[in-house]
């Protein structure tokens, strides 16, 4: 497993640091987003310094994205086709007002295909509801 997020961050123009390392393995094993602090109280010993620096360098090689979620933000892994440049994520996020957890919704997205004289770098499409989960409890 460690060969292969080497050479994922190497394919990404990224030096594969042991903390590094152990954030994309972290990440790897989440179905919703992170937080910062979500990431630190996993690694109690490590520097938020240094994590915080490691998500904000994935997120500018395409690795990660961000999610603004009300005055917090949480990370996510990208697709392989993301990069420096345009993050491919065209997806709904959407935010458990029960259980608190940011989720990505791949199945709803935005079309691809839009025309213009423009390029697209980036889409935030951000809903708050209630999950599929939480809502099953409730009845």
């Amino acid at each position: 497993m460690k060969d292969e997020i080497e050479n994922k961050l190497i394919d990404k123009n990224t030096k594969p640091t042991s903390m590094r390392i152990l954030v994309y393995d972290f990440l790897s094993f989440q179905i919703a987003a992170s937080s910062l602090s979500d990431i630190e109280n996993f690694f109690e010993n490590a520097d938020r310094t240094t994590i915080y620096r490691t998500l904000k360098t994935f997120e500018e090689k395409g690795i990660v994205h961000s999610i603004q979620e009300n005055a917090t933000t949480k990370y996510k892994l990208c697709h392989d086709d993301c990069d420096e440049k345009t993050h491919k994520d065209w997806h709904l996020h959407f935010y458990c007002k029960i259980c608190k957890q940011t989720t990505c919704k791949e199945d709803i997205g935005i079309p691809e295909n839009v025309q213009g004289n423009f390029r697209i770098d980036e889409i935030r499409f951000f809903a708050k509801g209630i999950c599929e989960n939480c809502l099953e409890s409730l009845q």
